[in-house]
């Protein structure tokens, strides 16, 4: 597709093994760039009965974003999260992390090993 964003139409009882999916990368928007040269890659697995399951990547680097909700599980690499809006504690993830994050909360991430997680948003 270009913008870092496939999808993949999953019909119920199919397996896709998430944590080695192909994922075509693209480079984070310089307005969001804090520092490196991020890229992510995006693949939509399911866009159906009002919610939408994922694989999201991010290299290393840092970079600034607005956030949707969603719940999501870290398969694979090392990163911190702090939330510039609202004010929270930052957050530490690796494999095996539960997060859920609230539509509009504003986000930095450092990923000090490439970050690969599932994803379920409304």
């Amino acid at each position: 597709m270009g913008d870092g964003v496939d999808e993949i139409r999953m019909p119920a009882g199919t397996l896709v093994t998430a944590a080695s999916v192909e994922l075509e990368h693209v480079p984070v928007e310089a307005d969001q760039i804090v520092a490196g040269a991020p890229t992510t890659g995006h693949l939509v697995l399911d866009d159906s009965h009002g919610r939408t399951i994922g694989v999201w990547e991010m290299t290393p680097g840092a970079m600034r974003d607005v956030e949707d909700d969603e719940v999501f599980v870290v398969l694979a690499g090392a990163a911190t999260v702090e939330f510039e809006h609202p004010t929270m504690a930052e957050i530490v993830l690796a494999p095996g992390s539960v997060v859920r994050l609230d539509a509009g909360m504003r986000t930095l991430w450092t990923v000090r090993q490439t970050l690969r997680k599932v994803y379920v948003s409304p």
